[in-house]
């Protein structure tokens, strides 16, 4: 089954050119979804991973996606 991630347009930490990729390379059958996914208020003070039903927060973009890394279906 492929992870489902999905990442936010709109949040002020995550730059989707730059995290889209670093994802892809992390699980490259991942369904990578890039939106506003209405999680404001975290989302406005650090970077967010939404992964296989999880929601992942870290200070920076690098941080939510070594976090991420253990959620990440084989």
């Amino acid at each position: 089954m492929a992870n489902d991630i999905r990442i936010c347009d709109k949040c002020k930490h995550i730059r989707p050119k730059t995290m889209v990729p670093k994802l892809q390379e992390l699980a490259p059958d991942a369904d990578i979804k890039v939106a506003c996914k209405s999680y404001c208020g975290p989302c406005s003070r650090f970077a967010f991973i939404f992964i296989n039903g999880r929601y992942i927060t870290a200070p920076t973009e690098d941080e939510a996606i070594e976090k991420a890394s253990k959620y990440i279906k084989k």
